[in-house]
């Protein structure tokens, strides 16, 4: 399983008090005060967007909207489809996940088109790939960028010290350049220090190695490719840590317990530094930031969007182009490690400064490039549901000692069944 703080925080209790901000869904249908409507509602998770910035945007623009902001927990996407399809209670303004958005792009008609308000003027602050993943074929933008997940590997420059490995970032950059680099260093490390683990299970890998491609399990002409060359090198890739005995084969039960002590490097996206923090406090200092074997992919990230019955359609974009500009979202990095869309933001002082936790380390030289290098991929809506049955048969490699080959085929098999059933070719 994937580790992610957005999943910690989706899951725990975060109500309106924790948050300071009232939580309400209001009609949302259009019909209380029509168009031009004073009053909005926002729908949005827990550590999707710094609560000081809406906070603050709900006095910004308290002059012309009343904005009402309500924090839905759960699962975020089942409950906003299930209220669209109602279409009462709808908000105004809604949050969608990054991993979602390609299940809403066949609905386009559901969302107010963010060009017909002015985002194609302000389009160029944000990375292109990221706001391509929220633009139909026909050129309707139905989400406006909040955050990305550019990938890097987080290590542990004190045991890499102690088994006399460089620690500098960029050294440790060059010498894990490759995924093969990678688990060399991975077996040095093991060999000068029994008892550590360079990958946390090999999911981790697979999700990676896929993400820093530009093709997935669906081509964009609806075909199943998920039993082509670059599926199977990254299953093989994954597999690799697992043979080689550098796989702690945990999951997010045992993460927490693992990453202070046994978890000598980590996966993952600029966000993951959090995790990090919060699980392993005592290890502040010893961590390190590098670029990623094979380079970076993104993992996570979201949007926020406008549905049809958004009551006052221009204010609302007011709204989240404000909450969204660079220096917002710059504040939204300091405040959550949110890390944000627009690049303009990584040069700004809140992003620029040296984090204790890594050392003083200044982790934008890392993030920041990574997140322009980001390859454009297509992500059809039935690719979530068709990578699944390789997650769980890399699981059972782990869980149940299953010959890699055997799996392969099974995982092939089920994706293939899971692609006819949503309408794959």
């Amino acid at each position: 399983m994937d580790l992610s703080r957005r999943r910690f925080l989706q899951t725990a209790a975060f109500t309106a008090a924790a948050s300071g901000l009232t939580v309400a869904c209001g009609d949302g249908s259009g019909s209380a005060d029509g168009k031009n409507g004073k009053n909005l509602t926002l729908w949005y998770w827990g550590g999707a967007l710094s609560d000081k910035v809406v906070a603050e945007a709900k006095t910004h623009f308290g002059k012309d909207v009343k904005l009402t902001v309500a924090s839905i927990g759960g699962d975020f996407k089942s409950k906003l489809t299930t209220t669209l399809a109602a279409g009462t209670s709808v908000p105004d303004i809604t949050g969608i996940k990054g991993e979602d958005m390609a299940s809403f792009l066949p609905n386009a008609g559901r969302f107010l088109d963010l060009n017909d308000l002015g985002f194609k003027e302000v389009s160029s602050h944000y990375l292109a790939w990221k706001t391509k993943l929220a633009r139909t074929e026909d050129g309707k933008q139905i989400g406006f960028p909040i955050d990305i997940g550019p990938t890097a590997l987080f290590y542990r420059a004190d045991q890499f010290d102690k088994a006399g490995l460089p620690t500098d970032p960029d050294k440790v950059a060059a010498q894990a350049g490759t995924w093969e680099d990678y688990f060399a260093l991975g077996a040095e490390l093991k060999k000068k220090l029994p008892g550590t683990y360079l990958i946390n299970n090999i999911s981790s890998v697979f999700t990676m190695v896929v993400g820093q491609g530009t093709e997935r399990f669906i081509d964009r002409d609806n075909r199943f490719i998920g039993d082509q060359d670059h599926i199977r090198t990254a299953w093989t890739t994954a597999v690799r840590p697992y043979t080689l005995g550098l796989d702690a084969a945990i999951n997010d039960n045992s993460w927490n317990a693992a990453i202070g002590r046994s978890l000598s490097t980590e996966l993952g996206a600029a966000w993951h530094a959090l995790d990090i923090e919060q699980a392993a406090p005592n290890t502040k200092g010893k961590w390190r930031v590098c670029a990623m074997p094979g380079g970076p992919a993104n993992q996570g990230g979201s949007y926020l969007a406008l549905p049809k019955q958004c009551r006052n359609p221009e204010e609302a974009f007011k709204i989240i182009s404000w909450i969204l500009s660079p220096e917002n979202d710059a504040r939204g990095f300091a405040d959550a490690a949110i890390f944000p869309a627009a690049p303009a933001a990584y040069s700004m002082p809140a992003m620029t400064g040296g984090d204790p936790f890594f050392g003083g380390q200044k982790v934008i030289e890392v993030f920041g490039p990574a997140a322009k290098a980001i390859p454009a991929s297509y992500e059809a809506p039935a690719d979530a549901a068709v990578m699944a049955p390789y997650m769980a048969a890399l699981s059972s490699i782990e869980a149940k000692g299953r010959k890699p080959e055997d799996a392969w085929k099974d995982a092939v098999g089920q994706a293939r069944q899971i692609a006819r059933r949503q309408g794959v070719k």
